[in-house]
């Protein structure tokens, strides 16, 4: 194995490897070093598991639906087990196609804890490895906060451990993870409740999807309790109790998950031996190129503090070989207009401006149109599920510069939308494009 490369990258998630592999591609001799399994957070403990059991979430809720079409009702049962033993089967195999991928374009990989001995030194164990240009891509992982007890509780990573759904579980937080795990587990059987610090969970997102998503976990049968601020937890004969700083006592719970945030994964990489910057969080600061304070040294994903997700990384990824490699002298992602999705039941997706954020940047200039149905899919039987959606312009050519979706499909459906409204697409474009009908997706091209 060579010890000098053009490109070092620490790190062997999805931005790290999208990184490595467009690098390759214009002939740069690349190192990548992981001390877990490759495909990072993503593939092993994130967007993919997570995925599937969205599916596999899905399908009970469909299992109801069809009653209303004529089907016999089934027997309530569920075998968790076959499912994680498929799922953890599936992200073997995942494991294996990177493996190969990478030795197919000649990019080496080390196994192991990376730590930087000088600005272009990286050491794993007693080897050393001198880099031209060194990528740091290592992620993050779930926080835990400092309260008495708070090691009684697991995090998203233990989630995907559980060798059988819990009876009773506790979610302490209001964020994507809360809310995704929340209705996965309760889909599948557990009596579920999900504590918010605040009085709304995605407290973030804007208030239609807010309220939407409340609406629909509480028609879930998911017990919402705002406002809970984690003080201790404690370990009884009948399961897990959290208290409150206002003193209430939530629980019993048989499994409770902390799903407060992540953290930078920075800590054991030596950071200040190659005169690299932290912020006080453990972030490492980049500017709109990804580079840190050491010009030959750069970092993207989650690690830098930015937008936190699997295609954001991959893109800043690619675009940063495309200008270091490739000549592309001032090619860089920019963070905005980015498209998301919240696995929820039934999904949420948004892209741009809340209108909140809207009218305080723009004011007066701002139009809203919105839209509440009930899909045609739910037609037929008692069990409703309510969509919404919300189109939010600016300026007397209504530039849309906010879209938000909540109800089935709108996971798809946002991807050849988020194109559009980067292209600069106005209300009038949507207007005049045909609608598709009988479909959800019409609504956003016939709202007045």
């Amino acid at each position: 194995m060579n010890t000098a490369y053009d490109l070092i990258v620490i790190g062997g998630g999805s931005g790290g490897l999208a990184h490595a592999q467009r690098a390759v591609e214009y002939g740069a001799s690349v190192l990548v070093i992981e001390s877990g399994r490759l495909g990072g957070t993503c593939v092993n403990v994130g967007c993919v598991p997570k995925k599937v059991m969205w599916y596999a979430a899905s399908a009970a809720h469909d299992r109801v639906l069809s009653e209303s079409y004529g089907f016999a009702a089934a027997p309530e049962q569920h075998d968790w087990a076959t499912l994680k033993a498929s799922r953890d089967a599936y992200i073997k195999r995942l494991n294996g196609i990177y493996e190969n991928n990478l030795s197919r374009k000649g990019i080496d990989v080390v196994a192991g804890h990376a730590r930087f001995v000088d600005a272009h030194t990286v050491a794993v164990g007693e080897q050393q490895f001198v880099g031209q240009h060194i990528t740091i891509a290592t992620g993050g992982y779930p926080q835990i906060p400092e309260v008495p007890g708070a090691e009684f509780g697991i995090t998203s990573d233990g989630f995907f451990e559980l060798e059988s759904v819990p009876e009773r579980v506790g979610l302490v937080g209001s964020g994507y993870v809360a809310v995704e795990l929340g209705g996965a587990l309760a889909a599948l059987g557990a009596e579920t409740t999900i504590m918010s610090r605040s009085e709304y969970v995605l407290r973030s997102f804007d208030s239609m999807l807010r309220d939407s998503v409340a609406d629909a976990l509480q028609a879930d049968g998911i017990d919402v309790q705002r406002g809970v601020i984690a003080a201790r937890v404690n370990k009884t004969d009948a399961g897990l109790v959290l208290v409150a700083e206002d003193g209430r006592e939530l629980g019993p719970f048989d499994t409770l998950i902390w799903a407060v945030g992540r953290l930078p994964s920075t800590e054991a990489l030596h950071l200040e031996a190659a005169g690299v910057e932290r912020d006080i969080a453990g972030f490492v600061p980049v500017d709109t190129y990804q580079v840190t304070n050491v010009p030959h040294i750069f970092a993207l994903g989650d690690v830098t503090g930015a937008v936190a997700l699997t295609p954001v990384a991959i893109a800043a990824g690619r675009r940063l070989a495309d200008r270091v490699f490739g000549g592309m002298q001032d090619r860089h992602l920019a963070y905005r207009d980015i498209a998301t999705v919240i696995f929820t039941h039934p999904p949420v997706a948004t892209m741009g401006l809340t209108e909140a954020e809207a009218r305080d940047e723009h004011g007066d200039a701002v139009r809203v149109y919105t839209s509440s149905f009930i899909p045609m899919r739910y037609a037929l039987g008692d069990h409703k599920r309510r969509a919404a959606m919300k189109l939010v312009t600016v300026g007397d050519d209504e530039r849309i510069v906010g879209c938000h979706i909540f109800g089935d499909g709108a996971d798809e459906m946002m991807q050849g939308f988020a194109v559009a409204i980067r292209m600069g697409a106005t209300k009038a474009d949507f207007d005049d494009t045909v609608a598709i009908h009988p479909t959800s997706a019409e609504e956003l091209v016939t709202m007045r």
